[in-house]
């Protein structure tokens, strides 16, 4: 009689691991639906438990990295479709100088930490980058499920994160520079060409009062041909963006804001949404496969300290800034709370700096691992500040 060992040993890993993933989702899942969390927590923790420092079940860390970028683009690409572009031009002061002082700001934190700590000018401003941004992914998933897009602090704080996309085109250049490794001048021409692109292409919508989708008509009632469609537009604006050497992630937000001018919103919602789901947990649980349980352990004194150090300092900067353009304090603290995790984009910088010496390979460990827990953590964080704004 063949043994239960043998039968699955002869299946194909992959649909073990598929199946395996999708069990641990639904039930941590389901345990924090009853305590009104949001699922993020359960693909970070599915990450964390089935990835390289766990039980090692999803060893492939490249290809769930690769697929988890495509959800992130996904993701931005449908808020796009939510963003009114004449009611976010109008509001350009909070973007524009909300993250230019929050970015100056932490970068001043962290001077003053690193002037006892005898750290270099570059180290500093490095690391000032990467506690400045914070997560889209995260922020903009919480404010969907809590139906708070389109609302006054929605707006703003997603006006500030797609500023923040656009700003790390320069951190990058500046961490290089600081790190002796200047880009060549070609790269830094394409980029800038492709911001001059994206901003044109963003006053363009603005000025027509309608957009037409090419052969738009022609696919109304075609659902199939609707779902590749949908799909070339998100990630051929994606791909654009990342041919001029800016975040693909960017250009699906652009592609999404594209299609709300163009009032075809509705047949895009229904074409990708599964497709979302799908990838956009992927995303998370990449996120999670970061998080080396044995460096934790073994450091979490100063892990610790970190997270609080980055969790009150963004909160008071982006509380502060919210307040000086909004004037009110329940608000503002409430986006000061959205934008208190470090984003993921941060690790694009923490790689950087890095991979040109300016941290070392411990500083490096130490960054990335903070900037996974403070995005597992960022939805209590949030929880807390909502209660205690209530209160």
């Amino acid at each position: 009689m063949i043994s239960l060992f043998t039968l699955l040993s002869s299946i194909d890993p992959g649909l073990l691991s598929i199946l395996l993933v999708g069990i641990i989702i639904v039930i941590i899942g389901s345990i924090l639906r009853h305590y009104k969390q949001p699922y993020i927590i359960a693909y970070i923790l599915t990450g964390v438990l089935l990835g390289q420092h766990g039980f090692n079940v999803l060893p492939d860390e490249k290809m769930i990295h690769i697929l988890g970028e495509f959800g992130l683009i996904l993701l931005l690409f449908f808020i796009g479709m939510e963003i009114n572009l004449p009611d976010l031009i109008k509001n350009w002061k909070i973007p524009l100088f909300g993250t230019i002082l929050q970015i100056l700001f932490s970068v001043l934190i962290v001077f003053i930490i690193g002037s006892f700590l005898e750290w270099s000018l570059s180290r500093v401003v490095v690391l000032g980058f990467v506690i400045s941004l914070s997560s889209s992914a995260i922020v903009i998933k919480l404010l969907q499920e809590n139906d708070e897009i389109k609302s006054k602090i929605g707006q703003s704080v997603i006006s500030i994160l797609l500023m923040q996309d656009i700003l790390i085109v320069p951190m990058l250049l500046a961490t290089n520079y600081l790190g002796g490794n200047a880009p060549p001048r070609e790269e830094i021409l394409l980029q800038i060409v492709g911001a001059i692109m994206i901003i044109g292409g963003i006053i363009w919508m603005v000025k027509k009062e309608e957009l037409r989708l090419p052969f738009g008509s022609a696919l109304k009632d075609d659902h199939e041909l609707q779902v590749i469609y949908a799909l070339i537009i998100c990630f051929g604006c994606s791909t654009l963006s990342a041919i001029f050497g800016l975040s693909a992630a960017l250009g699906g937000f652009v592609g999404g804001m594209f299609i709300h001018a163009s009032k075809s919103t509705e047949w895009f919602h229904e074409s990708l949404h599964s497709f979302r789901v799908v990838f956009v947990s992927l995303f998370f649980i990449s996120i999670g496969m970061l998080i080396d349980i044995n460096f934790l352990i073994s450091n979490w004194q100063i892990i610790l300290m970190i997270l609080l150090a980055v969790y009150i300092s963004n909160q008071i900067i982006n509380s502060m800034v919210l307040f000086y353009f909004l004037r009110n304090w329940k608000e503002s603290l409430y986006g000061g709370a959205l934008l208190a995790q470090v984003g993921e984009l941060s690790f694009l910088l923490a790689s950087s700096a890095y991979f040109t010496k300016i941290i070392s390979e411990f500083a490096y460990q130490l960054a990335i691992i903070v900037i996974s827990l403070t995005l597992l953590l960022s939805p209590f964080w949030i929880a807390m500040t909502k209660r205690f704004i209530n209160k």
